[in-house]
């Protein structure tokens, strides 16, 4: 039986029902990316939602998670383990997609169906962040001193794929149709509908993965017979004041927030951006945005893999940011009509999104306890969702309010002040890190075993 825990097929079996979940969510949450434009014209949509309505209900992803969902859910994860408390939130996901494609599909007013889907969207939000928080303590426990980077990074880029796919579908399930026809409410949610199927299947995963984990804790002798943790492995409320004292850690989360917030903040309105500044149709403007999920996929486990055997996993973060600021950059100063400076702007954003992630998330455990884990990343996410919480409101805002263009260009230098700090923190990040080397940030996985 002891042969589960060091069979390395056991480990690759878990990480790939972890990951389904993951994709589905990043499936769920990007299904309008794509088709964001359609929401300049409320009047041929039979939901009736505009630009700012769309932006609000986007944000809605955030809410619970900033008004102290992740951070006490975090909490719980550390106190009562990954099996029981991340099972509850990916049923969460679950219902909150559920909740969603109802609101889409009620036939309600405009006002009362946003009202239904941003409640869903608010739970849908929270169970996937608290998922996501459980499935990255679970890679960091699966993969302790062996390949963790590459194995988070083959994880993030497949939830990537997720995105992907909904940005490629969501356009082919709603067809683009001519001026002055309606979008109805069936057409609508198809999106949310092929969503909601892959939340369930990934809910499913999820169950296979908890049985796993079980058997992995008893063979570690992490449970006792009892069912209790051992003591060493306790959540200690003192443990929250270390974290929040914590320099690294909070440049950690810094970087986390102003960094995402240049990109996942962006998709949602990424084909409301490249239409009126490169002159594209919906249907290119797609393919580009799309580009954005394919480098991650293919460039974030490369990039996992180098900073296990390469390390200088900061230098990475530095550059990374630097690539999404040169990106907005480029989308905001370009010139007008030629799409040449769209493709190239959205490949260094796509090799960017690649690199950061694939350094910082395996940084979090060479700073952290691993009892504390689950709290260092719902921190880390909350710190996230904050951003992520207000700048999709205040970019739909300025497409209700401006001409697309104006708001286009107004979006995009919120995203390079938000890009300039995120390289500014990056920088401080590796400069505490060549200062005190004991943490070892920038050596490669396997390091210690050289001693």
């Amino acid at each position: 039986m002891a042969s589960f825990v060091r069979n390395g097929g056991a480990r690759w079996i878990a990480l790939v029902c972890l990951m389904v979940p993951m994709f589905a969510s990043y499936f769920f949450d990007d299904q309008f990316s794509t088709l964001s434009q359609i929401f300049q014209h409320p009047e041929c949509l039979e939901l009736g939602w505009d630009s700012a309505d769309y932006g609000f209900y986007a944000g809605g992803y955030s809410f619970l998670c900033v008004w102290g969902g992740l951070i006490l859910c975090g909490i719980l994860l550390d106190i009562f383990g990954v099996q029981l408390v991340g099972s509850v939130f990916v049923g969460l996901m679950v219902l909150g997609g559920a909740t969603v494609l109802a609101a889409l599909r009620s036939g309600l007013p405009p006002h009362a169906s946003l009202s239904i889907a941003y409640v869903g969207c608010m739970l849908f939000g929270l169970g996937s962040e608290i998922a996501g928080v459980a499935v990255t303590r679970s890679i960091a426990k699966w993969f302790k001193d062996r390949n963790v980077a590459f194995a988070m990074g083959a994880q993030v880029a497949f939830a990537r794929l997720g995105t992907a796919a909904a940005f490629i579908l969501a356009p082919v399930l709603v067809a683009q149709k001519l001026p002055g026809e309606t979008y109805t409410l069936a057409e609508t949610s198809r999106p949310a509908v092929l969503g909601l199927a892959l939340l369930l299947f990934g809910g499913i995963l999820w169950a296979v993965f908890v049985a796993m984990d079980a058997r992995f804790d008893r063979e570690r002798g992490i449970v006792a017979t009892r069912g209790e943790v051992k003591a060493e492995e306790k959540f200690k409320w003192a443990d929250l004041g270390r974290l929040l004292t914590n320099t690294r850690f909070i440049l950690l989360a810094l970087l986390c927030v102003f960094f995402y917030c240049c990109i996942i903040s962006f998709k949602k309105f990424g084909t409301s951006i490249i239409i009126p500044r490169f002159r594209m149709d919906a249907g290119s403007a797609k393919w580009v945005i799309t580009m954005i999920p394919f480098f991650t996929v293919v460039f974030t486990p490369l990039f996992g893999a180098m900073v296990d055997r390469k390390g200088n996993g900061t230098l990475w973060m530095v550059i990374g940011a630097a690539l999404v600021l040169a990106a907005h950059l480029l989308l905001c100063l370009a010139p007008d009509g030629v799409p040449f400076w769209g493709y190239l702007a959205i490949g260094l954003l796509g090799t960017g999104y690649s690199l950061v992630p694939s350094a910082m998330w395996p940084s979090v455990p060479k700073i952290v306890p691993e009892r504390n884990l689950g709290t260092a990343y719902s921190l880390i996410y909350w710190f996230q969702n904050m951003g992520l919480l207000l700048v999709p409101v205040f970019v739909g805002r300025m497409f209700r309010e401006q001409s697309s263009y104006a708001a286009a260009m107004s979006a995009e230098c919120l995203f390079i002040v938000l890009g300039v700090i995120a390289v500014a923190v990056a920088v401080i990040f590796r400069s505490l890190s060549l200062q005190a080397p004991g943490f070892g940030l920038d050596e490669p996985a396997r390091a210690k075993h050289k001693h």
